[in-house]
């Protein structure tokens, strides 16, 4: 089944969408919110399969589903852990700064904790005070959301407390990043509100694209207007989504509504960094990732972060062309 959140109060109101994106039925009668839903998903599951079955074959009729109406499927959040499960992103962050990178990399998942009071609906803008020195960036990235997960549960256990899959833009401010890090103790102003696609499915929705904890389609990118990246989110995923819950959940155990990431999906182009659409490449989910071979290949980057007016939309199609998320439409304004 397909959930949103419409936008109402601070929580939105729980409803369900059909397959394709075009009917919309409450569900706040089942459960109030998706928080809610998560909180008493044993006792609610039921009841939000049949009508999302009803709406699907016609016994119920939905309004018109319109995608701006929506808030992120969490506006706000218990838990928001976001991985860096393509490590052949991390090499190239290191390699463009001539930095060794720890071969614990490859089996020790890197995880930080981000702000979850605060996801910036789909649609809505990016605001920022200034756009020069701040490197304004997205990232596309997958992410799930958790069930209650006990603490130590292993990677295979943990693809069982998986309840729901979306999509996301991890905006990220890359010139305020090094300061912070220098300081030893992690982001903060350099990782402003986040945005997730308008709907977010049961794993079951994906069908065979659905396995292993990994998602095993292209995720699309495009930057005002033109085809960015379109890398595969299931392929060089170094760890899958059970690895890094299991990660997250080692020394506590995750509450119901928890966000993992996958980090920004990346792929490589056999043995050497992608490249970009125009050359044959999958592209990249982020600016900072061209900037890095940019600079690899040519001593520096020629590519400019985000500025005021740019467009970014992020969306995932399924093997028929048809989107499962809706889409992240977001423009970078003056706050």
């Amino acid at each position: 089944m397909k959930l949103v959140s419409l936008r109402k109060g601070r929580d939105g109101s729980l409803a369900i969408v059909n397959k394709a994106l075009t009917q919309v039925v409450a569900a706040d009668d089942i459960a109030p919110t998706l928080q809610s839903a998560l909180d008493n998903w044993s006792q609610v599951e039921a009841a939000l399969k049949a009508r999302a079955e009803e709406l699907e074959n016609g016994t119920i009729t939905g309004e018109a589903f319109d995608q701006t109406a929506c808030e992120s499927p969490l506006p706000r959040a218990y838990q928001w852990a976001d991985g860096s499960a393509y490590v052949n992103h991390v090499e190239l962050v290191r390699k463009a700064r001539n930095a060794e990178m720890p071969p614990s990399f490859w089996t020790d998942p890197l995880m930080y904790q981000g702000g979850s009071d605060s996801f910036l609906a789909p649609r809505d803008p990016i605001l920022m005070p200034q756009d020069d020195g701040f490197g304004i960036d997205f990232e596309a990235e997958v992410a799930v959301i958790t069930g209650d997960v006990p603490m130590g549960v292993s990677a295979t256990e943990a693809l069982d407390y998986i309840r729901l899959v979306m999509i996301v833009n991890d905006v990220s401010l890359r010139g305020l990043i090094p300061n912070e890090l220098g300081k030893g103790f992690g982001f903060f102003q350099s990782k402003p509100s986040s945005a997730f696609s308008p709907v977010c499915v049961t794993p079951c929705e994906l069908g065979s694209a659905w396995e292993n904890g990994k998602v095993s389609l292209p995720l699309l990118s495009f930057l005002d207007g033109e085809l960015f990246g379109k890398p595969n989110a299931g392929i060089d995923m170094t760890f899958h989504f059970g690895e890094l819950i299991a990660h997250a959940a080692r020394t506590r155990p995750l509450e119901a509504g928890t966000i993992v990431g996958s980090g920004t999906v990346s792929n490589k182009d056999g043995d050497e960094p992608g490249k970009p659409v125009s050359q044959g490449g999958a592209g990249y989910s982020c600016i900072a990732e061209i900037r890095m071979i940019e600079t690899i290949q040519n001593g520096a980057p020629s590519t400019s972060f985000l500025r005021f007016g740019n467009h970014v939309k992020i969306e995932m199609l399924d093997e028929n062309q048809n989107s499962i998320f809706g889409s992240i439409e977001q423009t970078v304004e003056k706050a």
